[in-house]
């Protein structure tokens, strides 16, 4: 499945490679079909089985680049948690739990490597707040070097259900995630997680 996000990337691509080669020669065509087939493989998006329970899973498939716990932090977020996502990795991001968008915020900024600690803050990015009864949960989609696009595709108000399509970012960038001091973290620095599936936490303060 591809994301239709992708269409018009893979399209203006699909015509790169066969104006050139039609034109020209053959041979002129190939920069425009390995951007195509680069096109294709960046805008899949698999199908995913969310894991059932009272569970955080991952917003996005990459590698864990940070587990912190956060002790001087809000009194909703007690754990710090960003995964990097290169540009082989799917982009499509996913709610890390279920439950109402209370607040939505795009902050404009730099594009640092996404895999430095102070893109966090600094780098363009849009930031969410999830509400389930009295749990809050913060997702942040962050811009990279390369990614210069956020597409988030929901709406302060908007129910989502947790691994439920909320957004992707092009191409190469990062999300972070806070969570309660109730979420027991399961995942390790350098994990690589999948989006929707891999469980971040658990929570232990029967919320769900």
């Amino acid at each position: 499945m591809i994301n239709r996000d992708g269409f018009p990337f893979i399209i203006a691509a699909a015509v790169v490679a066969i104006l050139p080669a039609w034109l020209i020669h053959p041979y002129t065509g190939i920069p425009g079909l390995a951007a195509c087939l680069f096109c294709i493989n960046f805008f899949r998006d698999p199908e995913r089985e969310i894991p059932p329970g009272d569970v955080a899973v991952s917003p996005a498939d990459g590698k864990v680049v940070a587990v912190r716990r956060l002790d001087n932090a809000d009194p909703p977020y007690a754990w710090f948690i960003s995964i990097f996502m290169n540009v082989f990795n799917v982009h499509v991001n996913r709610a890390p739990v279920s439950g109402r968008i209370e607040a939505y915020r795009y902050a404009s900024g730099k594009f640092l490597p996404a895999n430095r600690e102070a893109a966090t803050i600094e780098n363009e990015h849009n930031e969410v707040v999830l509400v389930d009864g009295t749990r809050r949960v913060r997702m942040s989609q962050v811009a990279g070097l390369i990614a210069r696009r956020i597409v988030f595709w929901k709406q302060t108000g908007d129910t989502i259900i947790k691994g439920e399509r909320i957004g992707l970012i092009r191409f190469g960038s990062r999300v972070d995630v806070w969570l309660p001091a109730a979420a027991a973290i399961k995942v390790g620095l350098g994990q690589k997680v999948t989006a929707g599936q891999t469980i971040l936490a658990e929570f232990t303060d029967g919320c769900d």
